[in-house]
């Protein structure tokens, strides 16, 4: 089996037979939708790899789509001029280098189409590459933009840097709505919404299709995809790991999946993360450890968000589907970025459930997290490790004594300015339990409510402050739990734990077996 790991150009997966998941139909409806076209996902999540389709397609390669659901949809093939710039090579560029790389961009083309290059601005040339290759073709272009964000993402909160590298790019864009005439498409990706905050503001005819349903699975792979064109892989998979089929679709549903662009969005895996755990053949944190999230540890510092507070958020899709340069909390970053995701929509109301996708990602944030907490997380990670023994022996009594006197350890720090620093670190302490067990972590009003389940058995854990461990005994409900944990058909253990604000620790637990 090729994986196409890293590979982000159609021709090459299809030319080297790489595994490729037939989006073909979604990208035939995309490209007769509208005219002006923006789609919005996470990193590795497939944009660059879409856009490199769409010019295949547009330029009439038929042969590379022999065999997908394109092929019998389209009939004309009409060969176009496609202009696709990957605004990807702009990272971490400031105004003189961004500006190096449009000249590069546009004097490729110019030399393609035997056009004089000229010594205007970008706008200018790009306006007079439109026109003239439409000219010289007899074709109206089609445009492609990858990633337009990239220059800005670096600098979104150094305002002087992103004005500068913001006015570059609109005056560049400028020309797409007055070269209507001869253009036939144009589509941009990225993972924010910049394109509201006026570098498109000339581009009002933008469709944004980022949280439409009949697009929410043209990134990503779903469910009915693994189950119908990754069958093999499941089971390469599966005799690798020694588990059956259906025991690995578990895995990687817990740790993969659970996106959702849409209020109706089917389920959504992360394909760069599913694609290498099937090239490596061992469940890893692939997307989360590629990419560097110290910038996003910063925001939620800057915005005073703790743990408990990033799962389970409510909001209507102004708030979090947002701009993130204007944005007033940490919702549209987390959101934008795949941190969050929506998991529930009530359309009389309007308001989205967002909760953290998948463990790869709340095992993640953990873990960047507790450097927050403590002065060494690699002691606070093998503490977990050792809880984990103690659920594993039943031992409750011995797994509390363990995290007490772990808890005991941490010192006061710059960062305990706050009462709930310790309950925060508690949070992110049986988060991290997700790497060995099934957990599930509801957080309304400073309450931490916890399910755990091991092989052989299923702890459901309430936490109280400045209470008593009765009385958080007390308040378990077990018709409140999930269905999945009701019929999971284990012994249930309930624990009542009571932590004291005084003493930043544990207190007493009580523990009862139904």
């Amino acid at each position: 089996m090729k994986y196409p790991i890293g590979i982000q150009t159609f021709e090459k997966i299809r030319k080297d037979n790489f595994i490729y998941v037939d989006k073909t139909e979604l990208i035939y409806k995309l490209a007769h939708e509208s005219q002006y076209l923006f789609l919005s996902r996470p990193r590795r999540f497939g944009k660059s790899l879409l856009t490199s389709t769409l010019e295949s397609y547009f330029k009439g390669e038929k042969e590379l789509f022999k065999g997908l659901a394109i092929e019998k949809l389209e009939t004309e093939w009409i060969q176009r001029p496609v202009l696709h710039f990957d605004m990807s090579l702009a990272k971490h560029a400031d105004v003189e280098r961004l500006n190096e790389l449009l000249d590069l961009f546009l004097t490729r083309y110019e030399q393609q189409y035997g056009i004089e290059k000229s010594t205007k601005s970008p706008n200018t040339r790009l306006a007079n590459l439109i026109i003239e290759v439409q000219q010289k073709t007899g074709q109206q272009v089609v445009v492609l933009i990858d990633e337009y964000d990239a220059p800005l993402l670096d600098v979104a909160y150094n305002q002087e840097v992103f004005e500068e590298l913001r006015y570059t790019m609109r005056n560049f864009y400028s020309p797409l709505k007055a070269c209507d005439p001869y253009l036939h498409f144009v589509f941009l990706t990225g993972i924010t919404k910049f394109s509201q905050l006026s570098i498109f503001s000339e581009l009002n005819n933008l469709n944004n299709v980022s949280m439409d349903d009949a697009f929410a699975a043209i990134c990503g792979i779903t469910q009915e995809e693994i189950d119908t064109a990754l069958t093999e892989e499941v089971a390469l998979l599966g005799e690798k790991m020694g588990k059956t089929p259906q025991e690995v679709k578990q895995a990687l549903k817990e740790n993969y999946d659970g996106y959702h662009f849409s209020p109706n969005s089917p389920d959504i895996y992360n394909p760069f993360s599913l694609l290498t755990c099937f090239s490596k053949k061992t469940i890893g944190a692939y997307w989360f450890a590629s990419g560097t999230p110290t910038y996003l540890i910063e925001m939620l510092n800057k915005f005073n968000v703790s743990p408990e507070e990033i799962d389970n958020q409510e909001a209507t899709a102004d708030y979090f589907d947002a701009p993130m340069h204007t944005m007033t909390s940490i919702m549209p970053l987390l959101y934008q970025s795949g941190y969050i995701t929506i998991k529930d929509y009530e359309p009389i109301t309007g308001l989205y459930t967002l909760s953290i996708p998948n463990n790869e990602v709340r095992i993640g944030l953990m873990k960047n997290l507790l450097n927050n907490y403590v002065k060494q997380p690699q002691i606070a990670s093998t503490t977990v490790a050792k809880l984990y023994t103690k659920l594993l022996k039943d031992d409750l009594d011995e797994f509390f004594n363990l995290l007490k006197t772990f808890l005991g350890t941490v010192p006061y720090t710059e960062n305990t300015q706050y009462e709930g620093h310790y309950q925060s670190l508690f949070y992110v302490i049986f988060s991290l339990l997700g790497q060995y067990v099934d957990i599930e972590i509801r957080t309304p009003q400073g309450r931490v409510d916890m399910v755990l389940r091991t092989a052989t058995r299923l702890y459901l854990i309430e936490f109280k402050i400045d209470a008593s461990s009765e009385k958080a005994l007390q308040q378990i409900d077990l018709k409140q739990y999930p269905e999945r944990f009701a019929l999971a058909g284990l012994p249930i253990t309930k624990v009542g734990v009571n932590f004291s604000s005084k003493t930043k620790n544990i207190e007493s637990w009580e523990i009862t077996n139904k």
